[in-house]
């Protein structure tokens, strides 16, 4: 039984599985929207929204602690300048997680894990885009 294990070690030794979770993370904040497996989005996910949660406020702590895991220094600015102001009414729940399908290979589950409130933002543009162009029609 797997009693008390706080979380998934997805088959890699610490270093490695350290350095997978710092690159999707910095990725996601870069692109907001990454496809991944299930398992690492889960895992990836936990680490998010701590680095979010610390964004909210920008200090010069803040910005060290998510410096060391994130090496980018335009992700971090972006982190602090964009992302976290975008969430500061919200207390939790920064990400989403849907399911896309299997993959072909190893019919390993794939999802695509994006931020929330950065998606619902791009769906009103393209809906006003959308009832523009039926308008002009």
């Amino acid at each position: 039984m797997k009693h008390r294990i706080g979380f998934n070690a997805l088959s890699r030794k610490s270093s490695e599985r350290k350095a997978l979770k710092r690159n999707m993370v910095t990725s996601l904040f870069r692109y907001e929207r990454i496809e991944t497996t299930k398992a690492k989005a889960l895992e990836v996910r936990k680490m998010a929204e701590k680095m979010i949660t610390r964004a909210k406020v920008d200090s010069v702590h803040n910005r060290r602690i998510i410096a060391r895991d994130v090496y980018d220094e335009a992700v971090v600015n972006k982190l602090f300048k964009e992302i976290g102001p975008l969430f500061a009414e919200r207390k939790g729940g920064y990400t989403r997680i849907l399911k896309t399908g299997n993959r072909l290979g190893d019919a390993a589950e794939m999802v695509i894990l994006e931020l929330v409130e950065k998606t619902k933002k791009e769906e009103k543009a393209e809906k006003k885009a959308k009832k523009a162009d039926k308008a002009s029609n």
